[in-house]
């Protein structure tokens, strides 16, 4: 078969790239052309070369697309295990959140407290446990002394 002589533009459709590829490898001297004197650009492509190249970029293309396949098809299932996995969770909260009894707000005027609460502990030296309070040291049998200084100055 003859040579062809195809315009960069037909070059770039036979060889399955750009026109800006195919002008680059006119750059580099790695594909044959000449340039009429009204300024086109014809390139001239051996038989063999346009269906190879084809070929070859038709065969790459195919490999990208199957392995392209095989990761989708991956990811679909590792969607669908996680897509599992989230409604198990979802089933174990919705058992857990009906065993846990509704938690009754504290009536109005109860002590913040609730009854039987251990006793503040104040650091003594030597004693180890809670500690009544100060507060709470003194009993009612005596009578709370007034500050000194109220009784030297009065108040």
């Amino acid at each position: 078969m003859a040579r062809r002589r195809l315009t960069v533009q037909e070059a770039a459709e036979v060889l399955g790239s750009s026109v800006d590829a195919v002008r680059s490898r006119i750059r580099r001297g790695s594909v044959e052309s000449e340039k009429e004197p009204d300024g086109r650009v014809f390139v001239w492509l051996d038989p063999d070369e346009s269906g190879a190249q084809s070929q070859v970029q038709n065969e790459g293309s195919r490999a990208l697309v199957e392995e392209m396949r095989g990761r989708i098809e991956d990811l679909r299932e590792q969607l669908a295990a996680e897509r599992r996995a989230n409604e198990e969770n979802r089933r174990i909260i919705a058992a857990l959140t009906q065993r846990i009894p509704e938690i009754e707000p504290p009536a109005q005027g109860v002590p913040s407290e609730p009854p039987g609460s251990p006793e503040s502990a104040t650091e003594q030296p030597g004693r180890v446990g809670p500690q009544p309070s100060v507060e709470g040291a003194q009993t009612d049998a005596q009578p709370r002394r007034a500050p000194w200084w109220r009784r030297v100055f009065g108040g």
